[in-house]
Parts: C-alpha cells; sequence; structure tokens
C-alpha cells in the first residue's frame, strides 16, 4: 500500500528486513515504538504473516493497528476504529480467521467503488491509481498518520 510506505518514509522507519512472509521496520512514531509489516502473502492470506508477527513479539489484538483500503469510503478520505467484521475485505477477513479476534484497530482509507459498471470490485483495488490520486498521497498519508496516532494513543 502506497500509504504504508509513505508513512515508513515519513518516520524515517527501514523496511528492509524479510521475515515472518513481511518486509518489516522498527521505529519510533511520536514517542511510540511501532514495527511496521508489509506482508509478502497474497491479501487473502495476510492474516498468516500478521499472526506471525503477532506470536514473535508476543503482541495482544489491541497492540494491532491495521492500515487497509476502504471501498465503502471516498477516495482519500481517512477513518479510524477498533474492531468490527470484515465487509468483504479478503485481507481483514484473513487477519480476522488468523488471529482469532476482529478485536483490532483500523486505519480506514478510502479508495471509493469503481466509477465504470463493467469493472468489479477486485480488479477496481487491484488497479493503479491514477494521476490526480498520485497527487494526493501526501495529504493521505498526513491524515492516515494522524489517525494512526489516534489508535497508538488509545492503546
Amino acid at each position: 500500500m502506497i500509504t504504508g510506505e509513505t508513512l515508513a518514509e515519513k518516520y524515517g522507519i527501514r523496511v528492509k528486513k524479510k521475515q515472518h512472509s513481511s518486509l518489516t521496520g522498527e521505529g519510533n512514531i511520536d514517542g511510540f515504538r511501532v514495527i511496521m509489516y508489509f506482508p509478502q502473502t497474497y491479501m487473502n492470506n495476510s492474516g498468516m504473516a500478521v499472526n506471525q508477527a503477532m506470536q514473535h513479539y508476543h503482541l495482544s489484538h489491541q497492540d494491532l493497528v491495521v492500515l487497509h483500503d476502504e471501498i465503502e469510503l471516498p477516495f482519500g478520505e481517512v477513518r479510524d476504529k477498533f474492531g468490527g467484521g470484515h465487509k468483504g475485505q479478503n485481507g481483514l477477513r484473513s487477519i480476522i480467521q488468523e488471529t482469532g479476534s476482529a478485536d483490532f484497530y483500523r486505519v480506514r482509507i478510502g479508495v471509493g467503488r469503481p466509477d465504470n459498471p463493467h469493472m468489479t470490485v477486485a480488479d477496481w483495488v487491484l488497479s493503479n491509481f491514477n494521476g490526480e490520486q498520485m497527487k494526493m498521497m501526501d495529504e493521505i498519508a498526513q491524515k492516515a498518520a494522524e489517525s494512526l496516532l489516534s489508535c497508538l494513543s488509545a492503546q
């Protein structure tokens, strides 16, 4: 996810280490120690990587913050929340299934729905951002950073 990569760069977190089927990096975000994980599995298997990381670091579900795309939010809108279902999002479905709980923080990053009636949702979320959307990445990353800090502060 480009926003996650932008956040890592913004906070100087080098995501280079390979472990638990992920690229990882450790750092500090406004006084909070964070371990960023970018699962390298298919989206619908990302829970495996998350579960391995949680077990390795002895983390509870309340320690977990997942950044993910959200088709129910307009492009660029960012919201955070605790818990909830997966709403058909395969990455969340996998995390909930593999870790045994939906009780974790989420930073939901809006990608909207396809405006082409012939495009499937799967094709939409896997497609590249257009030029206008790419120009918004810094702004979206800033909103995501604020939501991430809100989640970290609530823990």
